[in-house]
């Protein structure tokens, strides 16, 4: 992933209805696609993994 730069899923359809992510390097920030001024969640890297991985085995 490309660091600072806001990402959105190639899966998220057309309907805006999506999250945006960006790799900080330190940190792994979500936003709202539709509303990208209110605020972020980070997570440091080991518990965005450990999302990705259960995401993945159907979590």
């Amino acid at each position: 992933m490309e660091r600072n730069v806001w990402r959105t899923s190639s899966r998220s359809g057309s309907n805006g209805q999506c999250v945006e992510v960006r790799d900080r390097g330190t940190a792994i920030d979500v936003r709202d696609s539709k509303a990208p001024t209110a605020g972020t969640l980070s997570f440091d890297s080991v518990t965005w993994a450990t999302f990705i991985t259960g995401i993945k085995a159907g979590r």
